[in-house]
């Protein structure tokens, strides 16, 4: 374990403290963070996974680096690694984020996630602010960059006299143009249970002045067709509740407010039938065990109906055999002899570790992050319509866009804690601009940046 202090020499010959970071996690997302932190001067960075060999790889032989097996179970374990840091970064499941949060304040320890704040995590807001201890959520892509790049605009419409009377936000990691190689028009570059998952979200926004609630088993009978210029027409649709957010980034006066995901055409309706089918369940399935897709779906939509399973699913929904949704379904393998993944215990993991085997980036395949925010901006006398891009691509045998996005930013906020930039106690996310404005100013210098264009409009248009 790590003793009190590690020490390292500086060139002068005098002795300084090195900053302890621990990394709790070692997914698909992580590389550029530990990279990134390997290169500051001072830093020594421990990596903590249940899979040691990933730890290895991420580390690379660094001699400022460690990698070691863990299991967020261990709850002494936990407590030992958060107190032989100065910081800790949850790169786990976000449903361990509590439990390490508790940990660091145990410990009076900070910690970066790139999830969404929790309510449990909200409610250890007074404690952290007590402690003297910094929780910093939502410092990834989605959240993370969204809010970052959108108050970045918001506060500079403000300062200039102006309000947000519209904000829109989209966004999504999907396949680059040549990647783009199956009938689903996506592959999976982080968390396959957490996309499908994000399926059965019920979502809340506000267009007109009036809010619109849609629950989650509607959500995908509410998509729209988006051109992205240079990119081609998407289709998004709402990502949980926006609401929020006006009061968050300040702009409750908005009559338009809608935060939702980008995803290439037919993706939306594709997901419907999946939703329809009950493929998303998390309900036990003894009867998965030794059984063909096939079977499984033909138990679904019941005995009745005669003919292939194709058709009595087709009817079953209520749509025609030669429906495109059911040609996805039938490139994924659900309606033949092909086995159910061994070790599924649920229709969910079923259709997880499916999709996961056959909507993998292949070696050398780029994927794609679009962000696009549409800011509604008045003035006294004008009004203007501001649209904000990025398009990040990955590198080919390199880092995904997906992972340079969410971690990035987390690390580059990890190092402004640790150099004393950010004296901020309590549960945040990165709204402030002394949180936003130097992780952007970074990320823009390490090639993550927006494109903006800016039209005037007659005033009351």
């Amino acid at each position: 374990m790590y003793t009190s202090a590690v020490i390292l020499a500086s060139d002068n010959g005098v002795c300084t403290t090195m900053k302890r970071v621990l990394v709790l996690g070692a997914g698909l997302v992580a590389r550029p963070l530990v990279r990134y932190l390997l290169s500051q001067p001072g830093f020594h960075v421990r990596v903590a996974s249940r899979t040691v060999a990933r730890a290895q790889e991420l580390i690379a032989g660094s001699p400022n680096g460690e990698a070691l097996a863990f299991d967020i179970g261990d709850a002494v374990a936990l407590s030992a690694l958060v107190a032989g840091c100065d910081l800790a970064i949850s790169l786990l499941p976000y449903v361990y984020h509590v439990q390490v949060a508790r940990a660091c304040l145990a410990r009076r320890k900070h910690l970066v996630t790139t999830s969404y704040v929790s309510p449990a995590m909200r409610e250890l807001d007074a404690p952290a602010r007590a402690a003297g201890v910094l929780l910093l959520n939502e410092v990834g892509l989605d959240p993370g960059i969204d809010h970052m790049s959108a108050m970045r605009i918001i506060h500079r419409v403000q300062r200039a006299g102006g309000e947000i009377a519209g904000f829109t936000s989209m966004c999504g990691g999907l396949p680059a143009p040549e990647a783009n190689t199956n009938p689903f028009g996506y592959k999976f570059s982080w968390s396959p249970r957490g996309v499908l998952l994000a399926g059965r979200n019920s979502a809340r926004f506000r267009r007109d002045g009036q809010t619109v609630e849609i629950p989650g088993k509607e959500l995908f009978d509410h998509c729209w067709r988006l051109p992205i210029a240079g990119l081609g027409d998407f289709e998004g649709y709402p990502n949980r509740d926006s609401l929020p957010y006006l009061d968050t980034y300040g702009i409750g006066g908005a009559r338009d407010m809608l935060r939702g995901t980008l995803r290439n055409l037919g993706w939306c309706s594709t997901l419907k039938r999946i939703v329809e089918l009950g493929l998303l369940d998390e309900g036990e399935r003894p009867e998965l065990a030794g059984a063909t897709w096939g079977q499984t779906l033909a138990g679904i939509v019941g005995a009745g109906g005669g003919g292939d399973v194709r058709r009595r699913v087709a009817g079953y929904l209520g749509i025609a055999a030669d429906a495109p949704e059911l040609e996805r379904l039938e490139w994924l393998g659900l309606f033949g002899a092909e086995p159910v993944p061994a070790g599924a215990h649920t229709l969910l993991d079923a259709l997880v570790m499916q999709m996961q085997a056959r909507m993998a980036y292949a070696p050398g395949e780029r994927d794609m992050i679009i962000l696009q925010h549409t800011f509604n901006a008045r003035y006294p006398d004008r009004a203007e319509r501001i649209t904000s891009t990025l398009a990040e691509f990955g590198v080919p045998g390199g880092d995904t866009a997906m992972a340079r996005t969410v971690s990035l930013p987390a690390a580059i906020a990890v190092r402004l804690v640790l150099e004393g930039k950010l004296g901020l106690a309590g549960v945040h996310i990165p709204v402030r601009p002394e949180i936003y404005m130097p992780i952007m100013d970074e990320l823009e210098s390490l090639g993550v940046y927006f494109a903006e264009q800016c039209r005037g409009e007659a005033f009351g248009s």
